[in-house]
Order: structure tokens, then C-alpha cells, then sequence
């Protein structure tokens, strides 16, 4: 597992309000996210004739590459 280096932003009273990641980390994150909701997206919508899941995984990697 990946750790995250991450910095706090807070209040004059010393409460988070937000936490500051590098850009690299972010990239990583949405990298994963946008994954997962791919594969979501293809399970959940099984019943779709446009693509079955193997088309998917291949028309993925196509434009991904």
C-alpha cells in the first residue's frame, strides 16, 4: 500500500480544514478512482449489448495506451 505524505491546512484554532497532497499522489488517486469507476460501470451495466466486458477491457486499453 502506497503511504500519503499529506499536510493539514487548519484554522486559527489549530481545526483541519483541508489536506495539502503532491501532485503526484493526486495523480495516482485519480488514476485509481477513474479505474474503479470504469470497472463499475462494466459490471453494473451487464445487460448493455454495446460491449460485453472483455470488448470493454480491450477498447480500454486501446485508447489508454
Amino acid at each position: 500500500m502506497m503511504e500519503i505524505v499529506k499536510k493539514y491546512v487548519v484554522d486559527e484554532n489549530n481545526n483541519r480544514l483541508a489536506v495539502e497532497i503532491d501532485i503526484e499522489t493526486f495523480n495516482k488517486i485519480e488514476d485509481i478512482l477513474e479505474d474503479y469507476g470504469l470497472y463499475k460501470l462494466m459490471i453494473d451495466d451487464k445487460d448493455n449489448d454495446s460491449l460485453n466486458l472483455e470488448q470493454a477491457k480491450e477498447y480500454f486499453h486501446a485508447v489508454s495506451d
